[in-house]
C-alpha cells in the first residue's frame, strides 16, 4: 500500500493526489500540521519535514520527496 504525507491545501501535494489519482492507485494519506518544526512523523520516514512525501515499501521507496520526483516515478511505475 503506498502513503502519502501531506498537506490540505498544499499545491505541491495536490498534484502528487492528482497523479496517483490519475493511475487509479490506491494510498492512505496521513495530513500534517501546518508547522514545520512539529511533524515529526514525515521527518521519521523521510528525513526532512517538507511535504508531499510517498511511502511504497513494494518497491522499496521509503520516503520520497519533490512533487516532480514523485510524479516521474510514478508515471515510471505504474503508467
Amino acid at each position: 500500500m503506498r502513503e502519502l504525507y501531506r498537506l490540505p491545501g498544499c499545491p505541491y501535494c495536490a498534484k502528487v493526489e492528482r497523479k496517483l489519482d490519475d493511475l487509479g492507485l490506491e494510498y492512505e494519506t496521513h495530513s500534517v500540521l501546518p508547522f514545520r518544526f512539529l511533524r515529526f512523523s514525515v521527518k521519521s520516514v523521510s528525513g526532512q519535514s517538507g511535504v508531499p512525501v510517498l511511502v511504497d515499501l513494494e518497491h522499496g521507496v521509503e520516503g520520497m520527496a519533490e512533487s516532480d520526483d514523485i510524479v516521474a516515478y510514478l508515471d515510471d511505475t505504474y503508467a
